[in-house]
């Protein structure tokens, strides 16, 4: 028999990534979407859409009582208000940990998403590593540091997993692709006047690590930063993304006053939308940061994984997509 896997996020860039692995690799997969979702990256694959969101425990229940694995990567990114991040992504873990405690506490593995902004921002003399304390600096990386620390009150009673990704670009990606949109037009930003190093990595790498977890009998009771084996300066980054595109840019760098100054203008005429704005002073602040690296090697000791797509080869790889794809 196949093994059951229930996901979610599946709708979105690291999941429907990480549901096309599944996949692959022989697995029964079983997505948990809203009715609302986009199911773009879903269609006319060979697996079962439930959408019933993540608050129906009746629902849950039904879903995961077979389940061998669990891969938990929904969660809300952006958010007006701190109780919005607090309910996308703590309450919607607890409801999952609590079901399966119910009806299937012998689950093979869950594997929960968490985020690098749970941790904090690194130094020049310290790269971030598992053992290092949380210190988180916006309210979302604030909650994904609360769902950790959910996370660990289970962990003596159900056999689960956390993976942090540091800065993740690939195929699908709507965020780094505006850097791509840029880059095209021949325009290249980087943000003050020292070279920030960051921790990057190829979702197709990312998902290939977090089902690597899910699978490793090490795994439980753990957690992972899966990122790039070197750290990165956005001018290295730029390189590659010229090089994916055969161009050169004009280098424009923007004074982390102006970052913001404009974070600020774009979180105000949010006050007047439904929708909370995708660059936002919080936002700032994660970008006008130094160091944003990390250590991947505890997941080389446990199951194996390490970086395999270079920086380079994944910009060309990503760009031919984009283009392929009409989104440039």
């Amino acid at each position: 028999m196949k093994p059951v896997s229930v996901l979610t996020g599946a709708t979105g860039f690291i999941g429907s990534h990480l549901a096309d692995l599944l996949l692959e690799n022989g697995h029964k997969v079983i997505c948990i979407t809203r009715k609302t979702s986009n199911l773009r990256w879903l269609q006319n694959k060979d697996l079962e859409i439930i959408d019933s969101g993540l608050n129906d425990a009746e629902s849950l229940k039904k879903v995961l009582k077979d389940a061998n694995y669990l891969f938990h990567v929904a969660g809300v990114v952006k958010a007006k208000k701190m109780e919005d991040y607090i309910n996308g992504n703590v309450e919607t873990t607890k409801n999952l940990l609590e079901v399966l405690l119910e009806v299937n506490k012998n689950i093979n593995k869950i594997v929960v998403v968490s985020s690098q902004t749970a941790a904090g921002p690194s130094t020049a003399e310290h790269t971030k590593t598992e053992n290092d304390e949380n210190n988180p600096i916006t309210r979302y990386g604030k909650s994904k540091d609360m769902q950790e620390k959910l996370v660990r009150t289970y962990m003596d009673k159900l056999p689960i997993a956390v993976i942090r990704p540091p800065a993740v670009y690939g195929e699908r990606d709507t965020e780094i692709y505006q850097m791509f949109k840029a880059v095209k037009m021949g325009i290249m930003t980087f943000i003050g006047f020292d070279k920030k190093q960051v921790s990057i990595i190829n979702v197709k790498d990312l998902v290939r690590g977090i089902y690597l977890a899910g699978i490793s009998e090490k795994s439980a009771s753990q957690i992972y930063f899966l990122g790039s084996e070197k750290m990165y300066d956005w001018y290295q980054i730029s390189k590659a993304m010229k090089g994916a595109f055969g161009k050169k840019t004009l280098n424009i760098k923007i004074p982390h006053p102006v970052v913001y100054s404009v974070a600020a203008i774009a979180q105000f005429f949010a006050m007047f939308s439904k929708q909370a704005a995708t660059f936002n002073i919080e936002k700032a602040r994660d970008f006008v940061q130094s160091y944003w690296t990390c250590d991947s090697s505890k997941a080389y000791r446990d199951f194996g994984w390490k970086q395999e797509i270079s920086l380079e080869d994944g910009m060309r790889d990503v760009v031919k997509w984009y283009k392929d794809n009409k989104w440039l």
